[in-house]
Formats: structure tokens, sequence, C-alpha cells
């Protein structure tokens, strides 16, 4: 759902998909060929909040601040499954994972990747290419090559899925038994390394 708030109304890029059941309200901007989950709330109601080109925040994300704040999530952030941005701002092609808390004035540098529920607390600056790990959280090494190798084809995968959602998702009621012809899913693995192979 798309809500206005105090004249504000959500700006989305056609190419990005936000999903029915997720909540963007007011000073929002959506770049070109996000992907916004089920769930997630984008709540630009005492601040502004971007996300530019490329970015994805999964199921039961959460994105807010304080007041007056104008937050940025950089092109290609990756927002995983049931994180929170309260205020921070996310440079280009990181990584957030699941369940982490990332708090307000935080910087989130460049190809940084944030491990699973780590918290990053307030006003933290991590500098660019650095795994983050813990609660709270500590830069644990730099991040390799290989492993922003991994993180960008997977994020691709994320940057194609608007696309395959506005071909393919739809409401529908549930078959009651399992067909014969049923789709054989994805090789998510393969289509992974045919990215990174690729790209």
């Amino acid at each position: 759902m798309i809500y206005s708030f105090k004249g504000h109304i959500p700006v989305i890029h056609p190419s990005s998909f936000v999903h029915p059941l997720a909540a963007v309200t007011g000073n929002v901007i959506i770049g070109k060929n996000c992907y916004i989950g089920p769930g997630a709330a984008i709540r630009g109601d005492w601040g502004e909040i971007i996300l530019e080109d490329g970015v994805n925040v999964q199921e039961n994300c959460t994105v807010h601040m304080f007041p007056g704040k104008t937050i940025v999530l950089k092109e290609g952030a990756h927002v995983g499954h049931g994180a929170i941005i309260h205020g921070a701002n996310l440079g280009k092609n990181c990584l957030i994972g699941m369940n982490s808390v990332i708090m307000d004035d935080a910087v989130v540098g460049d190809e940084c990747i944030v491990g699973a529920m780590a918290f990053v607390k307030a006003e933290m600056i991590i500098p660019k290419r650095k795994l983050v790990i813990g609660n709270p959280a500590k830069i644990s090494k730099d991040v390799s090559d290989e492993m922003i190798a991994w993180k960008t084809a997977g994020t691709k995968l994320y940057q194609q899925l608007p696309q395959d959602c506005f071909e393919s998702l739809k409401e529908v009621e549930p078959l009651r038994e399992i067909p014969e012809n049923r789709p054989v899913q994805e090789d998510f693995y393969k289509t992974l390394n045919e990215f990174k192979k690729n790209n």
C-alpha cells in the first residue's frame, strides 16, 4: 500500500516493484529496479527516505528515522529479511544481514557486509569494504573480492525480481492437490553462478 502523509506522496519509478502487503508512506523516493517485499514498512512521515537504483528491502524490514532527517540507501544496497534501518545511511552495494539493526546516524560504507542479527550502534561509521558482526557490532575483517562478487550476483537477482513480479505474480486461490505437471523450481545456485559468470 502506498500512502500520502501531510502532502507528501511517495515517488516510485515504474520499473520498481512494491509488494501490495508492503507499506510506503510519505516522503519516500524509490529509484529504478528496486524490490520492496511483503511486510516491509518504509515510513517517510518525519523525514525523507531515498532508495537509489537497484536497492532491495526484503520481507518485514523497517526503514524510518528521527524527525527532520534524510536518509539514503545507495545504489545496490541489499537489506535482508527483518532488518531495521533507523536513521542510518547505507553505502553502494552493501549487504545488511537478516534481522540486523542499524541505528541513527550510523554510516555503512560502500560494499560493506553487516552480518545477520548485528546491532550497529548510533553514529558508528563503517569504512568501505568491511565485514561487521556482533552485538554490539564490530569490524571483523575486510570484505574480499570473492565475497563482494557473491553479494553483487545475489543483488542482481533481486534487481531482476521486480520485472519477474510484474510478469508473473498474481493473487490466486490455492490448489487442493499437487498437479502432475507442476513447474520445476529454478536452481538458485545455478542462476547465481550464471549471474556471476556473465556480469
